[in-house]
Order: structure tokens, then sequence, then C-alpha cells
């Protein structure tokens, strides 16, 4: 198995954080597979880099992990919450995870029955995964089909090959994915997305006002250890995005983070833990917002 490069190594910065979250005793979730990924893999960036971090403020460090660390544990819950309202509440049995990385939800969700969820991501990632949750003895709690595709090519193809049926209701989650794109690969993505829902489809992710002039853009690029990952961030939409979503056929429901934060008795000021190593897929640390949109007009999204 080679070792996971570029966008798919950012993968192992989000299972270090879940990980992390899941050790603690009033964690909002439960990734029982999440260390066993951090293990497997190669070692965090050299000492040597992490050191020179210390050319850095040290409340500028903190402020920057912290705010990452916040960030991904949030969206998890978030996005776990939305998944289960989906198949539940909304009776949707259909669900889509491009660039799924190593979550892990197919294994850990209570998912009722009749759900299929398809994971796609690149090969080396899947492969990496399979692996991983081969050893741990881990089974899906719903049907799950992993789809070897590149989301830079016809991925929906493959998608549909390997069973997805674009004419029932699907619920999509794109969760850390956006912000490595420019805005016309994301708009590629979401109007691919789009041309693959039927009717009453769900589609969620983060979204921020500005990524590229955010706090988080400019803390990561300002550690030598985070360099590396903050190098490869593009942006995404560069529009807001329930003003994209409603331009293509969405009707769109924004979250604020501070909003989930508070419902989750997690408020942002809180000292939330730091977790090193890299992590992937920040949104804005101050006007960081999670995104739920409805295809066309059969309800407006409620959760």
């Amino acid at each position: 198995m080679g070792e996971l490069r570029g966008v798919a190594a950012t993968a192992l910065g989000v299972a270090r954080i879940r990980a992390a979250e899941s050790a603690r005793p009033d964690r909002l979730f439960d990734d029982p597979y999440a260390a066993a990924f951090v293990a497997a893999a190669p070692p965090p960036p050299a000492a040597d880099t992490r050191a020179a971090d210390a050319e850095v403020p040290a409340a500028h460090r903190e402020a920057f992990y912290r705010g990452l660390f916040r960030h991904i544990v949030l969206r998890t819950r978030f996005f776990d919450d939305y998944l289960t309202a989906a198949a539940t509440e909304h009776a949707l049995r259909q669900v889509v995870v491009p660039a799924a990385g190593l979550d892990t939800r197919a294994y850990r969700l209570p998912w009722p029955d009749g759900v299929r969820l398809y994971e796609v991501d690149l090969p080396e990632v899947l492969a990496f995964k399979e692996r991983v949750l081969a050893e741990q003895g881990a089974r899906p709690r719903c049907a799950r089909t992993a789809v070897a595709a590149d989301l830079r090519t016809d991925w929906s193809a493959a998608l549909r090959s390997a069973g997805f049926a674009p004419d029932r209701p699907t619920a999509w989650l794109v969760e850390g994915l956006l912000v490595y794109l420019s805005a016309a690969e994301a708009a590629r993505l979401l109007t691919t997305i789009g041309e693959q829902s039927a009717p009453g489809s769900r589609l969620a992710f983060p979204g921020s006002r500005d990524f590229r002039n955010s706090p988080m853009m400019a803390g990561g690029r300002a550690l030598p250890s985070m360099r590396a990952v903050s190098a490869l961030w593009q942006g995404g939409l560069d529009e807001p995005a329930d003003d994209w979503l409603g331009r293509h056929g969405w009707r769109p429901r924004t979250y604020a983070r501070e909003t989930v934060a508070a419902s989750y008795g997690r408020a942002l000021g809180e000292g939330a833990g730091k977790a090193g190593g890299g992590g992937a897929g920040a949104g804005q640390a101050d006007e960081g917002a999670f995104v739920v949109a409805v295809r066309g007009d059969r309800e407006a999204p409620a959760s």
C-alpha cells in the first residue's frame, strides 16, 4: 500500500482530531476507528518542522489549532445529525459521500433498514481504509459500497455503475473537500451532484463567507507545520453558498457555527483541545457555517 499524499493525506489529520474527541468524557461523537487509522499511518510531520512553529507567537499557534480542532469536531457531529435525520425523518435510503476519506459513518451511525451508502474516493485512500477496518473487524451498519474514482474525472459514471440510482432522492455529504478546490472546480462538482439529484435530495457541506481571506487561512499558512496542507487550500466557491445553491435548483439553509456549538453545549470560546500533525478541511474561524439544502420544492431543510 502506498503512502497517502496530497489532499488524501489530510484525512489523517482529521482522524487524529476525531480520535482525540472520541477520548473525551464529554465527547460529541464516538469514532472507534479513528485511532486505528492514525496508528496505521506514518508518523506526523518531522519534529524539526513542528519545532519551527516556535517562530510563531504561542497565542497564535494555540488559537489556530484550537479553532481547527473545534471546527472539525463540530462539523463531524453536525453532519452525523444531518445524515441521521436524512435517513430517519426524511426517509432517504441512498447516501453518497464524495471524497469520503477516512469517514466511518457507515460503521458507527444507527442506520435504518434499507440504506445504501456510497463512499467515493481515490483507490489508494479506499485501500488504506479497507485494510485498517478489516484489521479492526469492523462491520458496516448499512449496505456500503466503495467507489474508486477521481473527482476530477467523470466520477458520476463510476457511481452509477456501482448501483447508484439518480432517480431516487439522495442524501449527499461533501464534508472536507470544497476548500481544496478552485471556484470553478467547486461549482463543477456541485453541478454534477445537482444533475444526479432527484427532487427531495439533500446536500450538506461546510460554508464560510470568504475562506480565502479568513483568519484560518492566514493562520495555517503562518505555521511551518501546516504549510504543506495550507498550500493545498484554494477556497472553493467564490460567492456565498446559499446564493449559488439558490440559482441551481436547491433550497438552502445556513447554520452559523456559533449557534451549532451552543446547541451542543460546546461554546466557541471553550478550549476544545489541541491536535497536532496537521488537519484538513478547516472553514473560517469566525464566520464559519454549515449549509443544508433540499433539491426542488419538496420541502425546506429543517435539519
